[in-house]
């Protein structure tokens, strides 16, 4: 008996070291539980921004022409190269001039053959007023003899009308460059009859458009439509002016910067009922060329009039369904999602519509460390723009 109360003894005793040594491990694990996160925090920037609307649209070319002939008859010569620069007035094409120039000669002719029946119908005319009405020439007679002399007066006057017509045909034969631009290719070669008129079915031998400057087409919605109106009116207290005269600046599909600058020059009239937009107009100089009716675009217009606003990173901007929020650290270094209106970005800040104020305290990285009401270890860096500690710090 006396052994078996010792073996209860000694098996108790090790439950009770066990235990202790359990209750010490806990104590240890709690001693060492890592400390709040570290990250990087700043104040929001403040900056004088201006507010854009960005559309994407389409260039259309100032003058666009089809070059077609006013007179058929087979194609002569061709005066240009496929796709140069012409400029107003440079010969393009030549129709045969041969049966033009032989109808102006006749046309000439019937004019002298107008002015000698003129000329006998006028000395016959005389004749007839001096004689005696009555005894040597009736009154019949020299009523034809007037007669006579205006028919040949209006024949005259027709043939000198055909003469005309028959000269304008053969300058029409060559035909030159109605505006300055770029030519597109020869739609008929040399040799081919050429249909011409100013009615019917008449044959296109080639297209001009102008390139400098060039016109940029794009259609906007009713309420950015009334954004530049107030634009334009605080710009011009007079009178508002729908816009017109608003800067612009626009970007190529290739490009990654707004580097061509132009004006608003056209806003349409009404509001397209079936899209609730309206088409607008900016001009843009192309000296070089590059620009080219037909190319897509992304044209910036600005909305507002400058104003200060508060901006962060993109990174210190996180994500909850469709809500967009930073995390804000309060006096007791606990981080709090605060939810935010985006704008645009501004020299690679984002804006900060609404959500923010100018003395919240931010988490500008360490972004995935943190957890809504949790404790971190807030650490300022010294660079004054939260761009700069961003990039200082990845």
């Amino acid at each position: 008996m006396t052994q078996r109360f010792a073996t209860i003894g000694a098996v108790l005793l090790l439950l009770s070291a066990g235990l202790s040594g359990c209750g010490e491990e806990k104590s240890a694990a709690q001693a060492a539980a890592p400390p709040p996160p570290q990250v990087t925090v700043a104040k929001p920037t403040k900056k004088v921004v201006t507010d854009y609307d960005e559309y994407v649209g389409r260039f259309v070319a100032l003058d666009f022409v089809e070059v077609r002939a006013r007179v058929s008859g087979y194609l002569d010569k061709i005066h240009f190269t496929d796709g140069q620069m012409v400029k107003v007035g440079d010969p393009l094409f030549t129709v045969d001039r041969r049966p033009f120039q032989a109808a102006l000669d006749q046309a000439k002719a019937t004019i002298e053959q107008g002015k000698a029946n003129v000329a006998f119908a006028e000395a016959d005319l005389e004749r007839g007023k001096n004689l005696p009405v009555g005894t040597v020439i009736t009154q019949q007679t020299l009523d034809q003899r007037v007669q006579a002399e205006r028919v040949a007066q209006a024949n005259l006057t027709a043939a000198e009308a055909q003469t005309r017509q028959a000269d304008l045909d053969l300058q029409f034969t060559e035909l030159s460059a109605p505006i300055s631009g770029r030519i597109g290719d020869r739609r008929v070669s040399v040799g081919n009859l050429v249909t011409g008129g100013t009615t019917g079915t008449t044959t296109l031998l080639a297209t001009i458009v102008s390139v400098d400057p060039i016109r940029f087409e794009f259609t906007m919605d009713e309420a950015s439509y009334l954004r530049y109106l107030n634009a334009a009116s605080v710009q011009r207290a007079d009178s508002v002016d729908r816009g017109l005269g608003l800067n612009a600046q626009l970007k190529l599909i290739d490009e990654k910067d707004f580097v061509h600058q132009g004006r608003i020059d056209f806003v349409d009239n009404a509001i397209d009922t079936s899209s609730g937009t309206i088409r607008g107009r900016a001009v843009f100089k192309n000296a070089d060329g590059r620009l080219t009716p037909g190319m897509f675009g992304r044209i910036r217009i600005q909305a507002q009039q400058p104003a200060e606003a508060l901006l962060v990173p993109d990174q210190a901007i996180g994500t909850e369904q469709v809500r967009k929020f930073v995390y804000a650290v309060n006096s007791e270094n606990v981080a709090t999602p605060k939810y935010v209106t985006l704008g645009p970005v501004v020299d690679g800040l984002r804006v900060i519509t609404a959500g923010l104020s100018a003395d919240d305290t931010i988490i500008v990285n360490g972004l995935m460390r943190v957890r809504p009401g949790s404790k971190v270890t807030p650490q300022q860096l010294e660079a004054s723009n939260p761009k700069d500690q961003a990039v200082r710090t990845n």
